[in-house]
């Protein structure tokens, strides 16, 4: 595929094969951009601003809403891309990209919902004969980086928003996964977005990465990925909006009177879908003593049936991880575990770019499989002895995304919703769940803002105060 810039499609003579994680076969191949790629796109982008600026909200909710149509009916289409590019398997690949397509929907009507409010200028001294309202208006030229776990979603929530919001984007995705985001684009074309409103800039991130950040043409940066890439991005982006979507190595709390059976399933369903590598997904599973033994026997048959294998082949439940290096390092991580105290129950084995599906037990928080985003097929499972100690074991972490807790306990439930620090919070399932309409964001390292479309528009959009003296 090619990529878009300045409202053209444009090839180079570098070129990134794009492989399918599986086999390791060439899906197809895209440019390799380069720095005078980065300042055109930013140049076009910079006009395309003042065009989506100045188009009517209700327009660019049409063009949001066709664009949501196309997706719709291109559900298979699209499924079947994103798992061939990522490696999940076929089912995750169709809910994606259906859940694609009502994100673009979501987006769409928040183009519509735009809007300040009346100040009471009033009420403060010398207010009298004052009157007061916000305007929100675009930021101008978004950049939004994506990740290469959903490569068509991810990019739709930073894409939609700001499109709603009247801004022009430049798509950076990710080096691994570009096919998908590239489809969008040509998606949006189709359903009427002017030219010049988005870019889609193919690349490594050392090289036209750091270059879209820190070019000051840039007024907001939507960046999903790792916390030392995002630290970078902060650092080089100077004086911009930035929204940081990070890391996580996400705790379930599993109290003495959880339903056991309804735990297993949970950590069973998101400790490994997309084999493991959500930001979200299960990493720690904290387990009361007194019902530790048990636990793992209720999640061993579970986790030990998850069959690996092709992606695309219906019957697989866990395909490859997006690049065996990745593969090599959950097992190095898993080892070296063990040879520090803890066991291996079900799984351990990897085959080039598949790691079976794996529970650790008896591992301890300082272990790097604890403490560290593990983002990969295997959950580690720690006792704790009582609800404090569980919290503060949950909160002995730099990073705070999502966490959850079982129990049938209210006080409990309560204690957990106030005191642990995250910043997505589930009463009786897995961290791993996401309505795309919700404010979604962490707290401490795992970033700052929230994405959701009424939340990132909101985060895509600049605040004005007019104040109108009036005489008399």
């Amino acid at each position: 595929m090619k990529m878009h810039v300045a409202g053209q499609w444009i090839d180079k003579p570098q070129k990134i094969e794009v492989l399918n994680p599986y086999d390791n076969s060439v899906i197809d191949t895209v440019p390799r951009g380069e720095a005078a790629d980065v300042d055109r796109a930013l140049e076009s982008a910079t006009r395309g601003a003042r065009v989506m600026a100045a188009l009517p909200g209700y327009e660019r909710w049409k063009i949001l809403k066709k664009a949501a149509e196309i997706m719709a009916a291109r559900t298979e289409e699209l499924g079947r891309l994103i798992s061939m590019e990522e490696g999940k398997v076929i089912a995750e690949g169709r809910l994606e990209a259906s859940r694609a397509a009502e994100t673009i929907t979501g987006s769409a009507e928040e183009a519509k919902r735009i809007h300040g409010e009346t100040i009471p200028l009033d009420g403060a001294p010398g207010g009298a004969g004052k009157f007061g309202v916000t305007l929100r208006v675009p930021c101008g030229v978004v950049v939004a980086i994506s990740p290469f776990n959903f490569p068509l979603n991810l990019v739709c929530h930073k894409v939609g928003p700001a499109l709603a919001a009247g801004n022009a984007v430049v798509i950076k995705p990710a080096t691994d996964t570009p096919l998908s985001a590239l489809k969008l684009t040509e998606i949006l074309l189709e359903a009427g977005l002017p030219a010049e409103g988005v870019q889609c800039l193919t690349g490594s991130g050392g090289e036209i990465g750091d270059a879209l950040v820190a070019d000051r043409r840039v007024r907001k940066i939507t960046f999903t990925g790792s916390r030392d890439v995002g630290e970078r991005i902060c650092r080089l982006a100077g004086i911009k909006k930035v929204t940081m979507e990070l890391g996580s190595n996400s705790p379930i709390i599993v109290m003495p009177d959880a339903d056991l059976d309804k735990v297993a399933v949970a950590v069973a369903a998101t400790g490994y879908a997309n084999a493991g590598q959500v930001c979200i997904s299960t990493q720690r599973v904290l387990t009361a003593g007194k019902v530790y033994g048990d636990f793992l026997d209720a999640l061993t048959p579970r986790v030990a049936a998850l069959t690996t294998g092709n992606q695309l082949d219906p019957k697989t439940k866990v395909g490859p991880m997006v690049r065996e290096k990745d593969a090599v390092r959950v097992e190095e991580w898993v080892k070296e575990a063990v040879s520090t105290g803890a066991r291996v129950v079900v799984g351990g084995e990897r085959r080039g770019t598949i790691y079976a599906p794996t529970i650790v037990a008896d591992v301890k928080p300082e272990m790097r499989i604890s403490c560290d985003e593990l983002f990969g097929p295997a959950v580690a499972v720690t006792p704790f002895n009582n609800i404090d100690e569980a919290i503060a074991l949950a909160n002995d972490t730099i990073y705070g995304l999502s966490a959850g807790i079982f129990t049938e306990n209210l006080e409990w439930a309560m204690k957990f919703a106030r005191e642990v620090q995250s910043g997505n919070l589930h009463i009786n399932w897995g961290p791993q769940w996401r309505a795309d309409l919700m404010p979604y964001g962490g707290l401490k390292e795992s970033g700052f803002g929230k994405e959701g479309p009424r939340y990132a528009v909101e985060e895509m959009t600049e605040l004005k105060m007019v104040v109108f003296h009036l005489s008399g």
